[in-house]
């Protein structure tokens, strides 16, 4: 779900060659968040 999300929500990251490392920084970025959310929080 996250991928279709970033993919048709930010097309920057698709711009270009065709890489799929744009979504999964961004999948990385959202879980790390999330678990500096919910050990600080």
């Amino acid at each position: 779900m996250i991928y279709v999300v970033v993919e048709e929500l930010i097309p920057e990251m698709s711009a270009g060659r065709h890489s799929n490392t744009g979504v999964v920084m961004f999948a990385l970025g959202f879980t790390v968040m999330m678990a500096l959310d919910t050990a600080l929080g």
